[in-house]
């Protein structure tokens, strides 16, 4: 995922555009670039051509001084207790077989009064009380659509430092996105060196990776092998939004064979048979036959950390139609005409499949240790998508003391919203749930022993960048930004204040209606071919128009959550509160506007990077120093800031929710009218 406030660089060569993004901690923290530096378009989605500024890469590290959670103050001697314990209304536990803290015991997360805390010397964490404990670090490291971040984190969950590296992306056509596992993995190691620095090595307990759920090529004997017909081998993954199989991905729903029935019912182009197919039809010579071994992105990262080619159950599960009971459907890929890949017991894309968290191989090797900068054998947790790491860094923290729906109730009733480029909406269940149009029900893809189902959104910050900076009035925009020393994002919000006047922000769009699908719909429509819609447009091209069409976006994609989640819970999902992450959520107006138009309050997490949390938590689950990934999400993630609806908007958004339906309906007779052609 990536988020909002990138920044776009082109480079000529062979015929292609080559993009480069730069993304910012925040974008709702720091001032826009100067107007003089910037394009006036973005690329777009369908990969038109940008006359973008040349700008030399660069990468940020921010250090945060440590503090602890209230967790950190309390004793953590092991305690039974004869009633149900916070932990075990959150996990369904049916007895007690499982060790809680005190502050579990306690129903609690009160911080005892002799507990101040403070960092001392080389990590020892000193309490007045003179009780010492040292510090564990983990590493979270996060590739994103155009960055790659990583963070150091303790075991307490606080994020001690942080950096950013840009990576590059190639759109040589429309539909086409590429990008190359060796900027990868060199940007890996830049940010982890500038987290690292200063510390002792030796308290970093453990590492973890998750990735966009891109396709990595290499051949047999490990090297990048070209995924395009220009034989650019530096080019070797096809990106996760590169929708190249449209034509193989309705022929493989077209056979509706069983695995489809864990996908919701249709495969998306996104997901990897079809792009497989894609090179097996279209690079048969040049890459198929050439190849050894496709990996998806968080599985090429834990190989190249160890050595192991072992897969993620999450990976495999999700994309690649993998059953964690089962394990490979031979008749699947053999009807599909893929059936090479059956051959010597699927060496290719995977024959070890290990669960989220568990130990990767011996840890790090020799040569990625020094590349990292960290020691030999340092434990590397088994990886996962980036969405789902954004859901376990955030979704089993203990809301005691929020008043939320669902304090005192199972983590089935909290829904994880991960929302950067794109959006993922994660819903757990203790038995399967078939969700029509959203992907999964995929058994222990996330969280051990339960069931997920996947909804998504193939462009949502991708969308407000585009049609924010596609607008006559954005060199205006960034010109009075800059001046404020405001983000853009902050300058538009600020904006729409001014202009509301009485009435709340949202009504503003009364009359303007968008269909936020410009890159085909996800869920829970899985309808690839769906085109965005803008319904209510004037002449107008000032600012005060630029507003108002972010605010419809913005409403839009919250709209379209609201059809996910209800689709869930027609299914059998009893979702009643939204946990989100991502750099969308940064952003004050769009979190309001998903738990105005859903009617559920938002959770924000303590700790904003939560998808880098959940990263680092598979590396402390792999160093074995909590007793279970569930253990560790519940003690390393914390709840931050909560929004609560304003239900006295229920009406209008109700309206805006079937003006919202009739757009697809209507986008439906319009192509049904068309091809009678």
């Amino acid at each position: 995922m990536g988020g909002l406030g990138e920044r776009h660089r082109q480079q000529a060569g062979r015929g292609e555009q080559s993009l480069l993004f730069t993304a910012r901690l925040s974008a709702f923290q720091a001032p826009p670039p100067n107007p003089a530096s910037r394009a006036s378009r973005p690329i777009g989605l369908s990969g038109t051509k940008a006359q973008l500024p040349r700008e030399e890469k660069r990468s940020e590290a921010f250090f945060f001084p440590p503090f602890l959670s209230p967790l950190a103050a309390t004793a953590l001697a092991p305690v039974q207790e004869a009633r149900k314990l916070p932990c075990q209304e959150l996990w369904g536990f049916s007895s007690l077989s499982v060790s809680c803290c005190k502050a579990c015991a306690a129903s609690g997360l009160s911080i005892a009064s002799s507990g101040h805390i403070s960092l001392l010397g080389k990590g020892l964490l000193k309490m007045q009380s003179e009780n010492l404990e040292p510090v564990n670090y983990y590493i979270g490291i996060d590739v994103g659509t155009a960055s790659v971040r990583a963070a150091l984190v303790d075991q307490f969950g606080t994020l001690v430092a942080y950096a950013e590296q840009p990576i590059q992306i190639w759109a040589p056509q429309p539909d086409h996105y590429e990008q190359s596992s060796d900027d990868i993995w060199a940007a890996c190691c830049t940010v982890t060196k500038k987290v690292v620095c200063g510390i002792d090595v030796s308290q970093i307990r453990g590492l973890g990776f998750d990735a966009t759920c891109s396709l990595v090529v290499l051949d047999t004997h490990f090297k990048p092998l070209a995924v395009n017909s220009e034989g650019e081998h530096n080019r070797n993954i096809i990106l996760w939004m590169d929708h190249r199989a449209a034509d193989q991905v309705a022929r493989i729903n077209g056979t509706r064979h069983r695995v489809l029935r864990f996908v919701g019912g249709a495969m998306s182009a996104e997901m990897q048979p079809p792009k497989l197919l894609w090179m097996k039809e279209n690079l048969r010579e040049s890459c198929w036959e050439k190849a050894g071994y496709f990996f998806d992105l968080p599985d090429f990262l834990s190989w190249k950390a160890t050595g192991a080619t072992a897969r993620s159950l999450c990976t495999l599960v999700c994309k690649w139609t993998y059953s964690s009971e089962k394990g490979w459907d031979d008749s699947f890929w053999k009807l599909v005409e893929l059936e090479d890949l059956v051959a010597n017991n699927y060496a290719k894309i995977g024959n070890e499949v290990l669960a989220p968290g568990a130990p990767v191989g011996n840890g790090l090797t020799s040569e990625a240790a020094e590349a990292l900068g960290l020691a030999k054998g340092t434990a590397v947790g088994t990886s996962l998508i980036d969405a789902h790491a954004g859901g376990i860094g955030m979704i089993g923290a203990r809301v005691q003391g929020h008043n939320l729906p669902c304090e005192n109730q199972p983590i089935t009733s909290r829904a994880a919203v991960i929302c950067g480029t794109s959006s993922c909406h994660m819903a757990i269940s203790k038995s399967p749930v078939f969700v029509p149009g959203v992907w999964g029900p995929y058994d222990s893809a996330m969280v051990p022993g339960f069931w997920l189902n996947e909804g998504g959104q193939s462009a949502t910050g991708k969308l407000i960048e585009h049609v924010v900076q596609g607008h006559a009035a954005f060199l205006e925009l960034q010109t009075k930004s800059a001046a404020s020393a405001q983000s853009i994002y902050t300058y538009l919000n600020g904006h729409l204040d001014l202009i509301k006047k009485s009435l709340p922000v949202g009504f503003l769009t009364v009359d303007l209606h968008v269909w936020p699908d410009f890159h085909g719909n996800r869920s829970p429509l899985a309808d690839i071919t769906l085109k965005g819609m803008v319904v209510g447009l004037t002449l107008s091209q000032g600012l005060d128009d630029l507003a108002l069409i972010y605010l419809a976006t913005i409403q839009a994609i919250a709209l379209g959550t609201r059809h996910i989640v209800e689709t869930m819970q027609a299914a059998g999902h009893d979702v009643n509160t939204l946990f989100m992450c991502g750099g969308l959520s940064k952003n004050p107006l769009f979190v309001q506007m998903h738990a105005d138009i859903t009617g559920m309050p938002v959770v924000l997490a303590h700790e904003v990077e939560s998808v880098l949390t959940g990263a680092a938590i598979l590396g402390a689950c792999a160093s074995k120093d909590f007793a279970s990934l569930q253990d560790a999400m519940e003690k390393m993630g914390r709840v931050g800031r909560v929004v609560l609806p304003n239900h006295k908007d229920k009406r209008f958004y109700d309206k805006k929710y079937q003006v919202f339906l009739k757009l697809v309906e209507h986008q439906r007779e319009y192509k049904t009218i068309m091809q009678s052609l």
